[in-house]
């Protein structure tokens, strides 16, 4: 029972860094009706980004400055970021089709991932925030010899928590959400209601910026900032699914769930079928619940009269 719940323990912590990256998904398409693929090479930037400038400010700097200046730069960047998208993508595809955008967004991915690396190299950098690496044992009492996990998997549920919960808050209870909302289901509508589109698209690319720079801290902290990083759209992308392409809540609990799942099918079957079971379980289960739920498990049904 113990080995159960360490798996099972392990499995969700893990899932929690899918459902970060799946949340930027999330706002871009519940805000603007865009498919974003480029939100694995923004948390690849962003995390290049803070890596740098930490290396610059702790040199001269106490850890905690340091700490509070790279992450104004690195905010400072993706805000750039999120002005130049808005500026010389978006604004000249108002009122296109999605397919288009989608398109669009494959463009920015690549430009974003070439700048980056021409600015900040691609050397794989190291992260340390001050979060606890350290794997530590829980339940001893309960079970022989307790349940290991890591601390900053802890603090990364801890940290997905809290930004569900804020941004569940924005979109539901603020007229910023409520007009993002708006320009999600009809832009030519929203902007006849003097909702102004390029002023809100850059305000939802600049949170995704956010939450993509939380993303990049967490799995820089845990794995370095590499240019794999960027594949980690690829697993967000069935998290999506699963979840529903317009539901924050159902990002987090479809990330919970890939994490899970792929633990327990790597522990589990692994040694009949076969090792890497992980890395197409995920597309395996998104399959699934195209075919029951076309529209994820927490989405919007979405209704079409002609």
């Amino acid at each position: 029972m113990g080995f159960f719940l360490e798996v099972l323990i392990g499995g969700l912590l893990g899932g929690v860094l899918y459902a970060l990256v799946a949340l930027g998904f999330v706002l871009i398409f519940k805000a603007s009706g865009i498919l974003n693929f480029a939100q694995g090479a923004m948390v690849f930037a962003a995390g290049l980004g803070f890596a740098a400038a930490m290396e610059k400010t702790s040199a001269h700097m106490p850890f905690a400055l340091a700490l509070a200046t790279s992450l104004l730069l690195a905010t400072g960047m993706m805000l750039l970021t999120a002005w130049a998208i808005e500026r010389f993508v978006l604004r000249p595809l108002v009122n296109q089709n999605g397919l288009t955008l989608f398109m669009a967004t494959i463009g920015v991915a690549f430009m974003v991932e070439g700048l980056a690396q021409q600015i900040f190299g691609n050397n794989i950098r190291r992260i340390d925030v001050g979060l606890p690496k350290t794997s530590m044992f829980i339940l001893e009492s309960q079970f022989d010899g307790g349940i290991l996990v890591n601390a900053l998997d802890l603090w990364t549920a801890v940290i997905a928590a809290l930004l569900v919960v804020a941004l569940s808050l924005f979109f539901q209870n603020t007229r910023t959400g409520r007009a993002l909302r708006a320009v999600a289901d009809d832009h030519t509508a929203a902007q006849s209601v003097g909702i102004p589109l390029n002023w809100i698209w850059f305000i939802v690319w600049s949170i995704a910026g956010g939450v993509a720079l939380v993303a990049a801290i967490v799995w820089g902290s845990k794995i370095g900032v590499q240019f794999a990083l960027t594949f980690v759209a690829l697993k967000a992308l069935p998290v999506l699914i699963v979840g529903g392409l317009t539901s924050i809540p159902g990002a987090i609990v479809a990330g919970l769930l890939v994490g899970m799942g792929e633990k327990f099918a790597e522990v589990y079957l692994g040694p009949s079928l076969g090792g890497g079971i992980e890395q197409w379980f995920a597309y395996v289960l998104a399959l699934f619940v195209l075919l029951v739920r076309p529209q994820g498990l927490f989405g919007e049904r979405i209704i079409e009269r002609i």
